[in-house]
């Protein structure tokens, strides 16, 4: 079964930027039967605030891996929607217009509520672009005020519904961040965050359809055979475990199966 993981982080905290990495990195996946990565970026190297030059210098890491492999590796931009509205629109039309990124990462520079996250999707509008929201429950970490909660991430998709949200992390997320997605056709959840969770995979399907749920490992933070086997290991038939492990992932990128 062909995988399509939707959360990796090809460079982390400086470790992973040579061809050499590229390479093992690639090969690692292959050898998993992941056909393609979605990179992005080293997101926390520089802390929560990056600047616009340091946005630029993670989205540009990011880029040698789309040019070095580009039918494996979807580049998606980092942003720190606190900048303005102007650096958050300058940055994405050069990741997409130089470097052909196919999506926004939001990590924990503000809370997914706030006003300055409105230009971040006019930006994903006007160039199509999928945005990835960090979310983590915060009844776990109490850090709402720049961390996004799930109930954030879903009033984010129901202001935006025409722009497709990813919710970073199930298992980080649990079951009332699957209940916030209910009703909202526009948002999807990655499978990535902490260990797996009996049972948590399924319930998610049982309430949003697999249509709704696409595979991300959040390497290498986490061991691939661990994030897939929480798949392949699930109740979920072939049917369902294809649907979240690979073509979920290519119809919302555009992509052949």
């Amino acid at each position: 079964m062909r995988i399509f993981d939707v959360h990796t982080h090809p460079v982390f905290m400086h470790a992973g930027a040579t061809p050499a990495d590229a390479r093992r990195l690639v090969a690692h996946g292959r050898a998993h039967g992941i056909a393609r990565m979605v990179a992005l970026g080293d997101v926390l190297v520089h802390g929560r605030l990056p600047t616009a030059a340091q946005c630029r210098r993670i989205n540009d890491e990011t880029a040698l891996f789309t040019k070095w492999y580009p039918d494996y590796f979807i580049g998606f931009c980092c942003l720190n929607p606190t900048l303005g509205a102007l650096a958050v629109e300058r940055e994405v039309e050069r990741c997409v217009t130089q470097h052909g990124f196919r999506g926004i990462k939001l990590e924990i520079s503000n809370n997914a509520r706030d006003a300055c996250m409105t230009p971040v999707m006019a930006a994903a509008r006007r160039w199509g672009l999928v945005v990835l929201q960090h979310t983590w429950s915060q009844t776990n970490i109490h850090q709402r005020r720049y961390h996004s909660d799930p109930a954030d991430t879903a009033l984010l998709a129901r202001r935006h519904p025409d722009v497709p949200i990813i919710m970073a992390h199930l298992t980080g997320c649990g079951y009332r961040g699957v209940l916030e997605a209910v009703g909202l056709p526009n948002l999807f959840i990655d499978t990535s965050g902490a260990f797996p969770e009996a049972e948590i995979l399924d319930y998610a399907v049982a309430h949003l359809g697999a249509g709704r749920i696409l595979y991300g490992s959040d390497l290498p933070i986490r061991e691939t055979s661990v994030t897939v086997g929480r798949i392949l290991g699930s109740r979920l038939s072939l049917a369902q475990q294809r649907l979240i492990l690979h073509d979920n992932a290519a119809k919302l990128f555009r992509l052949a199966k």
